[in-house]
């Protein structure tokens, strides 16, 4: 018997280990919206400096704090569930919830998100669109392209989760490995 898992599953860990990676570089950024807040009250109110590029880089990384760290949350069973009976489930009930919310809830609601965002950061490319704020950062266009990175990263890690589902389902997979909680 190989070491190696399924297709499927070493695909579904890939993706697992993709938005770890990006989630924990999102984490990162914490620190520097506390020390970048922290520059833009300091030089405002002790010397009457105004830093707009540097708050306006603060709002990027808090953007991306949030929705770059969504699909990590998510994969680490961290967004709040309002929930009495999910965890008294055994893993093949939990696993099954698991398809249904994300086959009826995560993944149209991220491809609606997409959907409707396409042209929105489309045409923010288009025009390479700035900010208009004076001294403010050159690529609004970046920040808004957060929006995908976010469709995305959810996407792949409800793709991963079903996977993981699946293989509890057929009895593949018998360590609690859909969430970690």
């Amino acid at each position: 018997m190989s070491n190696h898992p399924p297709p499927l599953l070493g695909l579904a860990r890939l993706l697992d280990a993709v938005n770890a990676r990006l989630g924990k570089a999102c984490a990162w950024l914490t620190l520097f919206l506390v020390i970048g807040t922290a520059t833009v009250v300091v030089l405002r109110y002790g010397f009457g400096i105004g830093a707009t590029a540097l708050q306006e880089a603060v709002l990027y990384g808090h953007a991306l704090v949030f929705m770059g760290a969504a699909a990590w949350v998510l994969q680490r069973n961290g967004h709040v569930r309002v929930d009495i009976f999910y965890q008294k489930f055994s893993y093949r009930r939990q696993a099954l919830v698991e398809v249904f919310g994300t086959l009826l809830f995560l993944l149209p609601v991220c491809l609606f998100l997409g959907w409707s965002s396409w042209d929105y950061v489309g045409n923010s490319w288009k025009t390479l669109e700035a900010s208009s704020e004076s001294g403010g950062l050159k690529f609004v266009y970046l920040q808004k392209s957060i929006i995908l990175v976010l469709v995305i990263s959810l996407v792949l890690q409800g793709i991963s989760d079903l996977i993981k589902s699946v293989y509890i389902l057929t009895g593949r997979l018998p360590e609690p490995e859909v969430k970690h909680g």
